[in-house]
């Protein structure tokens, strides 16, 4: 293997591990807001409902079926990524939500509605890294995924529709829906978006994310000058 696949390889493990960590923490902001659940925690809760058993032993169960579906439907997507998210995630969003708990004991409403959006803003800075270094994603990650490269729908929109039906589902299940659920609803799949082209894509290329982010402000600029005078000389 040469030294360049090498390093393409290690930035890889790198945001791999690196995203599916912001995302635990940033499940732990979101935790402690208590504006709601994400949208596959009201899908979760809601089907759970209907069954007997434990909330910790029905969430392996679904997410082993999940984890199948993915297998059937892309096995590429299955990888370091989905084992960290099915292994360690919980573990990780464990110890921060205890953390934040222990240091901000008495946050108000407005310092809650502040750590939901650094929550949402981290969560999805942390799923363009593993998204983009595609060394496996979680199970659900994987569904708006899969539809994307299926269908002509951009994966911003796949998301939208997946993160609705799971909330329209869990709700009429009787799971909670708070205001964080309907944030991250509606605005994970378009950041998501943003961050891998403003970040993600560069730091799998080897690029410097600012310098790549100038220059491609630059040639936009650019282009949209040199189409503004051809206009004026028609």
């Amino acid at each position: 293997m040469s030294g360049k696949m090498k390093s393409e390889k290690l930035r890889r493990v790198v945001m791999t591990v690196a995203g599916v960590t912001a995302s635990g923490v940033a499940v732990g902001f979101f935790n402690y807001s208590a504006f709601g659940m994400d949208p596959f925690q009201v899908l979760a809760h809601g089907l759970w409902n209907l069954t007997p058993i434990g909330y910790g032993t029905f969430y392996t169960v679904f997410s082993l079926f999940l984890f199948v579906f993915t297998l059937l439907m892309d096995r590429k997507k299955i990888g370091l990524g989905t084992i960290i998210n099915m292994f360690l995630l919980g573990y990780i969003t464990e110890f921060f939500s205890w953390l934040f708990a222990v240091l901000f004991p008495n946050g108000g409403f407005f310092f809650r509605l502040v750590m939901l959006l650094i929550g949402i803003t981290i969560m999805c800075l942390g799923a363009s890294l593993y998204f983009t270094a595609n060394m496996g994603v979680s199970v659900y990650d994987a569904v708006a995924l899969c539809l994307s490269e299926r269908t002509p729908i951009k994966f911003q929109y796949c998301r939208i529709g997946s993160d609705v039906i799971c909330v329209a589902v869990g709700f009429f299940l009787g799971a909670q829906v708070g205001l964080g659920t309907v944030i991250t609803m509606f605005f994970t799949g378009p950041l998501i978006h943003v961050f891998q082209q403003i970040l993600a894509i560069p730091l799998i290329r080897g690029r410097n994310p600012v310098a790549y982010g100038i220059r491609k402000l630059y040639l936009t600029c650019k282009k949209a000058l040199k189409q503004r005078r051809r206009a004026k000389a028609l």
